[in-house]
């Protein structure tokens, strides 16, 4: 185990300051849970000063909707107690709906509403006059946690995401240069590129989203965080330019001749300039390999018409590559040095970057929130017939519980860990209460006795495998505790109250368990399906989205895909790489092909038709392949597409060869 940074010290003891100033300023105001605000601050806390920010003004606008509708709904409903629970229920349900379909640090705005109305509204349900008071108190609590941390986190050391997000740029660039080095090399010994490494790349790039998402949190140059957006969209590119070099080269590798000289020297010096750091020499030579690039193939390797389309591919792969790696390092010098605009043009203009478009998987969405929705609405129906007077903290717990974790593919072990770690934070919080605070008389001894728990869930709050221990240790702590203006803790309502989160918890792991048998196998398998769906319908033309939308939307997708892929450690039916080429590889052809004679247009219709075949029948909505198969359609289309001299022919002759190394690489030569 690693042990504790300086900086990890440093946010731990930040944030303890932060909340104990939060507990004093609640005391001195004399609100009415105190606490509440103590535990927002461990709520909000990040390490870094702008995420701090992102969660406090998520955290505030939930709580506020969240009040806001309780206010609304107890005077008018609390005397129909079925009512209640479903517009209760509803409301839940209808929020987790809007917070899993948003995937970035601004769902917890719409997950904080979902379960604010039942924190806020149950306590009241037996006394609906006293609501507005207690949504004002609630909200007052909340927004003082807020500031108070807020303020410590910009005052105190403040940590600013640009050094880090630098940091993971240059970490995320030299990795990606391993990948291109490996692929590159033409050696016997060379060792072949794990999966691992692929995937981790790929998901790197999604994690880009979330710093780029708090980096407008920690800084008001707009034009930075434009930059920083458009460098994401580059390095997302190089994803398919590099698993297609490494198709392609797999190919040449297998064909009688291997890798020719030139090509093979080509590689290397491509290799040993991704080595380069940033600067003019770096972007001169990259310059002298882009000439180098565009020249023709020699004449001795044309002569076969398969392998020479095969040698251009490569190249014009290689030639992206480089275009890519130029545009990447220069939007990182732009971000270093925080310049207003870019120092030149953009080599790479190819594909269209730059959409937000995400892929958003409607029906377990909807599963997802629908879930909530039903086991809400059965607790709180159950919690009624009960009459069980715990101030609504086991549907509270229950709500909060289900609502947490609904994002994941398999919920229910993060809610045992959950129900687990609070069982276990009853007895701690116990032993504080009833054995230790009661000896602190004044507000200094108090924040002694406070001080060896939170500190150390400050410290494990920086290790994510120690999220949840973290959790108890600091927000549920301060929660189930209570400390408010005089001590008046009674142990048969803390009991009382302790057990019936657990219950709500417990409740919420079984309703996990008996609802949601699938997992992440499901979710790998409806996005791959999703993926083919969409290819046959782009190959077929009924896509009407622009190229930007879909590009931004396979990317997301692979993003989504991959981290499944590698904890499965099963890659059988896709690595991920292979419809992104395709897609890729088909918008190109729809788009080159408006610019071809009539003959080899028709050629290319005829490949982009067995395409979208191809998928429908992986999809079981179509019985068999095309007449022909693919491959020779392929070849067919290459032969008429090489008699014109234009560049879309070439760049359609590119995405021709990219699909068959895709979705025919073992077609053989016609003689």
């Amino acid at each position: 185990m690693v042990l504790p940074t300086w900086r990890d010290w440093l946010f731990s003891v930040k944030a303890f300051v932060a909340a104990m100033l939060a507990l004093y300023c609640a005391l001195a105001l004399g609100l009415p849970r105190p606490y509440w605000a103590m535990a927002t601050v461990y709520v909000v806390s990040h390490p870094l000063s702008g995420a701090t920010r992102s969660k406090g003004v998520y955290r505030a606008l939930g709580t506020l909707l969240g009040a806001a509708a309780s206010v609304v709904i107890v005077p008018t409903l609390g005397s129909e107690p079925v009512l209640f629970s479903l517009v209760l229920a509803l409301w839940t349900g209808l929020l987790m709906y809007f917070a899993l379909l948003d995937r970035t640090p601004r769902s917890y705005l719409y997950m904080l509403a979902a379960y604010s109305l039942g924190l806020i509204a149950l306590p009241a349900i037996t006394t609906p006059e006293q609501i507005f008071d207690i949504a004002i108190a609630r909200s007052e609590e909340i927004l003082l946690g807020i500031l108070c941390a807020s303020v410590v986190s910009a005052v105190v050391f403040p940590t600013r995401i640009l050094p880090l997000l630098q940091a993971k740029l240059h970490a995320w660039l030299k990795d990606a240069a391993g990948w291109a080095a490996a692929i590159l090399s033409t050696s016997d010994g060379a060792q072949p590129v794990k999966a691992f490494t692929r995937h981790q790349l790929a998901s790197d790039i999604l994690a880009l989203d979330q710093f780029i998402l708090q980096l407008s949190y920690d800084t008001i140059n707009t034009r930075l965080v434009a930059h920083t957006r458009g460098l994401r969209d580059r390095l997302a590119m190089l994803l398919p330019i590099l698993s297609s070099l490494s198709v392609t080269l797999s190919e040449l590798k297998q064909q009688d001749g291997g890798v020719p000289a030139d090509e093979a020297g080509q590689m290397q010096a491509v290799a040993d300039w991704l080595a380069l750091p940033s600067g003019p020499a770096m972007h001169d030579e990259g310059q002298r390999l882009l000439g180098l690039l565009d020249k023709p193939l020699p004449e001795a390797q044309a002569t076969d018409p398969s392998r020479a389309a095969v040698l251009g591919h490569l190249r014009a792969r290689l030639h992206a590559l480089v275009s890519l790696w130029l545009d990447c390092q220069m939007l990182r010098d732009t971000i270093a040095q925080q310049l207003p605009q870019p120092a030149r043009a953009f080599y790479f203009d190819r594909w269209e970057v730059g959409s937000q478009a995400r892929h958003h998987d409607f029906g377990i969405v909807t599963f997802s929130a629908t879930s909530v929705c039903v086991a809400i609405f059965l607790c709180c129906l159950g919690w009624m017939w009960m009459g069980w007077d715990d101030k609504g903290s086991l549907v509270s717990m229950a709500a909060i519980a289900s609502c947490f974790f609904s994002a994941l593919d398999e919920p229910a072990r993060a809610q045992k860990s959950f129900f687990i770690w609070n069982t276990v934070l009853i007895v701690v919080a116990a032993a504080l209460l009833f054995l230790i605070i009661p000896l602190a008389h004044e507000y200094e001894t108090l924040v002694m006795s406070l001080m060896a728990p939170f500190i150390l869930g400050g410290l494990l709050a920086t290790r994510p495998q120690f999220t949840m221990i973290a959790m108890t240790l600091t927000v549920a702590m301060a929660s189930v505790m209570g400390l408010s203006g005089a001590y008046n803790a009674d142990f048969p309502s803390y009991f009382n109250m302790s057990l019936a989160s657990v219950v709500g918890i417990l409740y919420a792991l079984v309703w996990t368990l008996v609802t949601r048998p699938f997992g992440a196998k499901l979710a790998m398998r409806r996005l791959v399906h999703s993926s083919w769906d969409d290819l046959a319908r782009m190959a077929a033309g009924e896509h009407s989205d622009d190229h930007a939308v879909l590009n931004a939307r396979m990317l997301d997708r692979l993003g989504q895909l991959v981290p499944r892929l590698s904890a499965s450690g099963d890659d059988k039916p896709t690595d991920g790489f292979s419809e992104l080429r395709v897609g890729f590889s088909v918008l190109d052809l729809q788009q080159d092909e408006k610019s071809l004679g009539p003959v080899a247009r028709a050629a290319v219709q005829r490949v982009l038709e067995a395409v979208s075949t191809h998928y429908l029948a992986l999809l079981g909505r179509a019985r068999a392949q095309a007449a022909e198969p693919l491959g020779t359609l392929i070849q067919t289309a290459l032969a008429h597409v090489h008699q014109e001299d234009s560049q879309a022919a070439t760049q359609a002759a590119h995405a021709l060869v990219e699909l068959r190394l895709t979705l025919a690489p073992t077609q053989t030569k016609p003689a």
